[in-house]
């Protein structure tokens, strides 16, 4: 176990507020990564285990929101099963290759298809305000859309649950408010198994990451109110400015560059 491990009081008050601040965003647009795995990386924790405690500290807070959207009724379980069982599936499949990869391949990849989806929201601005026709069924919804982006989320992490949320709304043609409540769900599933594989790999801190994780629940909560509240130009505006931030995070920074070692450590 490394020495970051051991955290003063203090760096673990200022990850809790971070992962406040993140779980907020992270329910209403997803992102919330652009925040906290600086901050992880900050406090001097090796990559390895940064990416495993991230993940603990993710799924808490898309844990806390999912909650607040069943309650809300929300989220139509018994119709969106297998979509979350094919996130579940994806989210394992994704953080076991990512011990065997090297996905820094992804770095290059995901900051432009991030800018296009923002571009997207940006110009398209009716948006997720409307119904619109559904392009596939569920059954195949699941097996092309939800598997891919929860093995993205157990592989890389940052994005997905901007991804499920978009997928959501193009291709079984849900109001953006709708979309983020189904799409926080799948998130926590594939979050969930990959959290699994971290921590039976051994790569998961606890004591910043519970810290965090407490956080995370906590905004997350704050973050599922504005959703059902604020309305599909609310999500949509903060869908954009997440999505360009992140783009920008991925592309100037070496934060990708420590993933390579993972799959070496």
């Amino acid at each position: 176990m490394p020495d970051a491990a051991h955290l003063p009081p203090a760096t673990l008050l200022a990850l809790f507020g971070v992962a406040c601040v993140a779980g907020c965003v992270d329910a209403i647009a997803g992102g919330g990564g652009l925040l906290t795995l600086p901050a992880i990386f900050w406090t001097g924790i090796p990559p390895v285990f940064a990416f495993g405690t991230n993940k603990l500290q993710g799924t808490a807070g898309s844990f806390s929101s999912s909650i607040h959207f069943v309650r809300a009724r929300a989220v139509d379980f018994r119709r969106f099963w297998p979509a979350f069982l094919a996130a579940l599936l994806g989210g394992c499949l994704g953080a076991y290759s990512l011990q065997l990869a090297d996905p820094a391949f992804l770095r290059r990849f995901i900051p432009w298809l991030l800018i296009a989806i923002a571009l997207y929201m940006l110009f398209a601005k009716r948006v997720g305000e409307v119904q619109r026709r559904q392009r596939l069924t569920l059954p195949a919804f699941a097996a092309a859309a939800a598997f891919s982006i929860g093995f993205f989320d157990g592989f890389f992490g940052p994005g997905a649950g901007t991804f499920y949320a978009l997928a959501c709304v193009s291709l079984l043609g849900l109001t953006l408010p709708v979309a983020t409540a189904h799409a926080k769900l799948m998130n926590f599933a594939s979050g969930l198994a990959s959290l699994t594989v971290f921590i039976v790999s051994g790569k998961v801190l606890w004591a910043p990451g519970l810290a965090m994780a407490a956080g995370q629940f906590f905004g997350a909560q704050v973050g599922a109110r504005l959703v059902i509240r604020g309305g599909a130009r609310f999500v949509r505006t903060v869908l954009i400015v997440m999505s360009i931030l992140l783009a920008a995070k991925l592309i100037t920074d070496d934060l990708g560059t420590p993933r390579t070692s993972v799959a070496h450590p």
